[in-house]
C-alpha cells in the first residue's frame, strides 16, 4: 500500500543536503530559491549541511544522515527538498532510520533519486522526482517545472495530468540570468518505439525511476529489492519506468540496463521511459536508438524517450508510487498520475 504525503499551504520545507552541499561562492543561490519559497507562503529551514561541500559532499555521511533523520522526524517540517544532487549520496542510506520517518514529501533527482527510489521502496511512502530547490529560485518557472506545488497538493485518491513541454534547454548557461531559470529554446518532441512501429502509444503502471547513473548501485542491496515492493506493497501492479542518464555512455547505459534486467527489476513491467540527455553519445556506432531498440525487442515493451526528465530541463514531477497512465502521439505527451494506495 503506498503512502501520499500532503504538500499543504504555509507548509515548512526543511532544506538538507543528503549528498552535495553548496559552496560559500554559491549561497546566494540558496537565498533566493528559499525566498521564493517564502513568497509562496512557505516556512524554510536551512539544515547546516546545505552551506558547506568539501570532498564531494556536503559532510561526512553520519553527518549527513543525523541532519536527514532528524528532518524526516521533526512533526515541524512538513517536505524536505534538498539544494540539489551530487555524487555520493548513496553513502548515507545505511545510517537512515528508514522505520521511524514520518510520511512527507522528498522532492529532488539526479543524485537524491538514490534517497527517493531507496524510501519508496523501503518504506512505501511515495517520493517526488523533479526539481531540485536551486531550480526554484527563479521569478518565474516555467509551466512544467511549476507543477511540482500541484503534484504535492494532490490529496490521496485523486488525479493530476501533465502535458509534455513546449521547449526545453539545449545547455546550461548560467552567466545569462533568466527570471524563469531555464533558457528554453528547442522544440520538445517525445518519441516511442513499439512493436508496432506507431507513432502513438498508451501505456500504464507504477511509477518508479530515477537517474540511471546512481540507481542502478542500489541493485543487490536492502535497499533496491523492487520484487517484494512489488509483490507486497503494489499488489503486482506492472511497473512503468522512468529513467534518465547524467554521464553514461550508450555502452555504460546498455550495461546498467541489462543488470537491471539480469537483476529482476524489469519483470512485470509495462514499459520504460527515458528522459533527454546530452550523455547518449554513440560508441563505436552504437547509437541511444539501438540501446532503446534492444530493450523494447528483449522486453516486449513499449520505450517512450527524449521525455521531461532528467538533466535536459525542464522536467516533470514523477511520483514513485503513484499509478500513471501515459499516451504519446505526434511528439506530444500526456501523463496522468493517480494517488491510489
Amino acid at each position: 500500500m503506498i503512502k501520499y504525503p500532503f504538500l499543504k499551504e504555509e507548509a515548512t520545507i526543511g532544506i538538507t543536503a543528503p549528498s552535495s552541499g553548496v559552496g560559500s561562492e554559491l549561497h546566494g543561490l540558496i537565498k533566493d530559491a528559499c525566498n521564493r519559497m517564502n513568497a509562496k507562503g512557505f516556512n524554510v529551514i536551512c539544515g547546516e549541511t546545505v552551506w558547506t561541500q568539501d570532498k564531494a559532499k556536503s559532510s561526512p555521511a553520519k553527518i549527513r544522515a543525523t541532519e536527514l533523520n532528524d528532518t524526516m522526524q521533526d512533526d515541524n517540517i512538513h517536505t524536505v527538498i534538498p539544494p540539489w544532487g551530487g555524487e555520493l549520496l548513496i553513502e548515507v542510506l545505511e545510517y537512515i532510520d528508514f522505520e521511524n520517518i514520518k510520511s512527507k514529501w522528498i522532492l529532488g533527482y539526479s543524485d537524491i533519486s538514490v534517497l527517493l527510489l531507496a524510501t519508496t521502496l523501503k518504506t512505501g511512502i511515495a517520493t517526488a522526482h523533479g526539481p531540485n530547490l536551486i531550480d526554484l529560485r527563479g521569478v518565474h518557472s516555467d509551466e512544467t517545472t511549476a507543477m511540482w506545488q500541484a503534484l504535492l497538493s494532490i490529496k490521496t485518491g485523486e488525479s493530476i495530468i501533465q502535458h509534455s513541454s513546449q521547449k526545453y534547454q539545449k545547455e546550461w548557461n548560467h552567466d545569462n540570468f533568466s527570471p524563469c531559470v531555464f533558457h528554453l529554446t528547442e522544440q520538445t518532441y517525445w518519441k516511442v518505439i513499439s512493436d508496432s512501429n506507431v507513432m502513438k502509444v498508451r501505456v500504464s503502471g507504477r511509477l518508479l525511476g530515477g537517474c540511471v547513473d546512481v540507481i542502478r548501485h542500489l541493485i543487490g542491496t536492502p535497499f533496491g529489492d523492487v520484487q517484494y515492493f512489488q509483490q507486497h506493497v503494489i499488489n503486482n501492479d506492472p511497473i512503468l519506468w522512468y529513467l534518465e542518464n547524467c554521464e553514461l555512455t550508450t555502452v555504460d547505459l546498455r550495461r546498467s540496463l541489462v543488470q537491471m534486467k539480469l537483476a529482476g527489476w524489469f519483470e512485470n513491467c509495462s514499459g520504460i521511459m527515458f528522459g533527454r540527455s546530452e550523455a547518449n553519445q554513440p560508441v563505436q556506432d552504437y547509437t541511444i536508438r539501438d540501446v532503446y531498440e534492444e530493450l523494447s525487442e528483449e522486453l516486449q515493451i513499449p520505450i517512450i524517450y527524449d521525455i521531461d526528465c532528467g538533466h535536459v530541463p525542464p522536467q516533470m514531477t514523477f511520483i514513485n508510487g503513484a499509478y500513471a497512465e501515459v499516451e504519446v502521439e505526434n511528439g506530444k505527451g500526456t501523463v496522468k498520475q493517480y494517488f491510489y494506495p
